[in-house]
């Protein structure tokens, strides 16, 4: 598994592409990605991964999981928690930063993916024929997952769009700013559960 600094995490191999391609792919590379585009962490910001099996973290994110999905109750047992935090773009000659952060976590049996979103300040840097001031134009980031198949991906919307800036506005659980999938067996969450805070699980 690799946590990759251009906003994707990957499976056996890495992706070291910056300007993101549409979903479907498939090369058979499954790969999540929160936020695909040319993050560049040496011109500012941090990104920071674990796996973890905290008793108290697993039962938010249980707590989280069950709400969205409640015909399917889930207590998670391992979790891998990635953060991009407030990182620029390739070619930045501004100050603006990224920051969302992913979530995959499973029972054993299920799995799931919880993307989180708290600052969007760019779309795209200067290796996808962005803007160097303003991080915006050329091909925006895109952000889902891709299964490496034809069948089981999600592209969530705004991708590769100059919309993509207010995925923090957009959710398919409603918690802005916020999107979850099972990925062993294919399902958006489409539930109307109780608002949550957007908690950071750090």
């Amino acid at each position: 598994l690799q946590v990759n600094n251009n906003g994707v995490i990957s499976f056996d191999e890495p992706v070291t592409q910056y300007t993101p391609d549409p979903f479907p792919l498939v090369d058979g590379r499954p790969f999540v990605a929160p936020y695909w585009g040319d993050v560049d962490n040496v011109l500012g910001g941090d990104i920071f991964y674990r796996q973890t099996t905290n008793p108290a973290l697993l039962q938010d994110i249980s707590r989280d999981i069950t709400q969205y999905f409640p015909k399917s109750p889930f207590t998670a047992t391992w979790a891998l928690v990635a953060t991009w935090d407030h990182v620029a773009y390739y070619g930045s000659t501004s100050q603006k930063g990224n920051t969302f952060q992913a979530v995959l976590t499973t029972d054993s049996k299920m799995f799931y993916i919880i993307l989180s979103y708290w600052d969007i300040q760019w779309t795209t840097g200067a290796a996808s024929d962005g803007d160097a001031e303003t991080g915006l134009g050329g091909t925006p980031a895109h952000a889902g997952f891709n299964s490496g198949d034809e069948t089981n991906f999600y592209n969530i919307p705004g991708s590769q769009t100059d919309a993509i800036i207010n995925i923090t506005a957009t959710s398919n659980v409603k918690v802005p700013g916020r999107w979850v999938f099972r990925v062993d067996d294919f399902q958006v969450a489409g539930v109307d559960p109780p608002q949550l805070n957007n908690n950071c699980w750090l």
